[in-house]
């Protein structure tokens, strides 16, 4: 007879952010997991959510630990607390889901995964478009040789204005010193895990550029960079918080490589059902049809990012029950704010900055 195995217990650890209560969704949609309780300090973001979605709160996150003890820690706090807070939750045995970029700094986010090392928990970060099928397509493309060698890429992520995250309740975001800085740090990641993703490759100089248009607070409203990989591909990046409303979704999305044989490109939906690939190749297996595009029809999937956070949280799940590394990794996360960083640095020196490992 088959022993039914308890469902892993969610602490979620934050709430002035923007994901939590969307994240919620995806967690009632997975019935491995059930959220139990949550840490915040300010009582008017706490009870709310507490009576919202019947579970209790703490003001203290050492207190929670203690009294629940959770398998799963789901960090939604301030990049610059991440750490301590994930150092907490590690040394009390709970697996990590430590939102991207994970901290406000490299030097904080291999704190995190140093204390998931030390205490053998499992880490991941919501990098969760590199689970999208669309991407997943353009690696196994590139990876044949459908294109050639890539020798160049873009990539735009302009996602809302900064008004966002102070109607979500999330103004934090906007003081570099809590958040790391502005677009890059907070969306260009994304697409730097992306073509690290995509390409099996790793960046190893970069130029960039940031723009300033606000007077309210300190961090860049546009983000610009060309980042170097090993390989030799050139990817350009645009990042930023001032897409126009009239977008869908509020997003403005776009990735494309161009190789020696081909060219491939990609507007995402975001949170819409129907992707199209576009792919334009000298290859053989094109003759006749040089050009293509394919549909990618998802399963209506409510909550963050769709489709491609219920995979996510499904992936980690997964890795908590088998002790596997998951597919988007605590390392992941350093090696992207590793690149971020070095855009920072080279917008400040006003030259293309190598990056050391």
């Amino acid at each position: 007879m088959k022993r039914e195995v308890a469902p892993l217990k969610v602490a979620v650890i934050g709430l002035g952010h923007l994901h939590p209560r969307s994240y919620m969704t995806l967690f009632k949609a997975v019935p491995d997991v059930r959220v139990t309780s949550v840490f915040e300090e300010d009582g008017t973001l706490r009870e709310p959510f507490c009576q919202d979605f019947g579970i209790r709160g703490y003001d203290r996150l050492d207190r929670l630990l203690k009294a629940e003890q959770p398998d799963i820690a789901a960090l939604f706090l301030p990049h610059v607390d991440c750490p301590d807070a994930a150092e907490l939750c590690a040394a009390a045995g709970a697996h990590l889901m430590v939102e991207k970029p994970m901290a406000s700094t490299r030097r904080g986010a291999e704190r995190i995964v140093t204390a998931a090392r030390r205490n053998k928990v499992q880490l991941t970060t919501g990098y969760c478009w590199r689970l999208h099928p669309v991407a997943q397509e353009i690696k196994r493309l590139i990876s044949s040789g459908m294109i050639g060698e890539v020798v160049g890429g873009e990539g735009r992520c302009a996602a809302g204005r900064l008004t966002r995250y102070l109607d979500g309740k999330s103004p934090w975001i906007l003081e570099k010193a809590k958040s790391g800085g502005g677009p890059m740090y907070n969306l260009g990641v994304h697409w730097i895990d992306l073509c690290r993703m995509i390409l099996q490759d790793e960046v190893v100089e970069v130029s960039g550029r940031n723009v300033k248009i606000n007077q309210e607070y300190d961090v860049e409203d546009n983000s610009f960079a060309h980042l170097r990989f090993k390989k030799g591909a050139i990817v350009a990046l645009d990042i930023s918080y001032t897409v126009p409303d009239a977008f869908p979704c509020g997003r403005d999305l776009y990735v494309a490589f161009r190789g020696t044989r081909g060219v491939i490109s990609w507007s995402p939906a975001y949170e819409g059902q129907k992707d199209v690939l576009h792919v334009c190749s000298d290859d053989a297996a094109f003759a006749g049809s040089p050009r293509r595009s394919q549909e990618f029809e998802l399963q209506p999937t409510p909550g963050y990012s769709g489709f491609m956070g219920l995979e996510y949280l499904r992936a980690f799940v997964r890795s908590v029950r088998t002790g596997k590394e998951p597919p988007i990794s605590g390392q992941d996360g350093v090696e992207a704010l590793r690149v971020v960083e070095a855009v920072y640095q080279s917008d400040s020196a006003r030259r293309w900055v190598e990056i050391k490992r």
